[in-house]
């Protein structure tokens, strides 16, 4: 299964391993999936994780932030887009359908609001981390 993850998943997946979401990174280390990335999600990530408040109040250290893109880049395939979009409500998560597109994705995975709303996107299902689980 192709899959593009939101960075929010990621970022929960650091924060509770034992959850919902620390179950898709255990599900990408062992391959069971390949993650689809761009630049500007990984960009985001490498952002959303580098801000001293949230390393500070979930102690996340500089080596889990390079773990996990060592392993996004060794389990995913990067894409690159060429078609831009303006569909979601938050502009900023329009580079994951773009993401989805460009890596003829199976599927998005989310928990942020703006893009489940969506429902599915040109015919990629936007799905919960627990939705997604359950098709692996």
């Amino acid at each position: 299964m192709r899959a593009v993850i939101d960075t929010g998943v990621l970022v929960s997946a650091l924060i509770r391993r034992q959850g919902t979401t620390g179950d898709v990174l255990r599900a990408l280390q062992d391959g069971r999936f390949t993650i689809i990335y761009t630049t500007p999600i990984l960009v985001e990530v490498v952002d959303v994780l580098g801000r001293p408040t949230l390393r500070l109040k979930y102690h996340i250290y500089p080596e889990d932030l390079t773990a996990l893109i060592n392993l996004i880049r060794l389990r995913g395939e990067m894409a690159f887009p060429t078609r831009r979009v303006s569909i979601c409500r938050d502009a900023a998560d329009d580079k994951f359908l773009e993401a989805a597109l460009a890596g003829q994705a199976d599927c998005i995975v989310s928990g942020d609001g703006d893009l489940l709303s969506l429902d599915r996107f040109e015919g990629v299902p936007v799905l919960r981390p627990a939705e997604f689980l359950a098709r692996l």
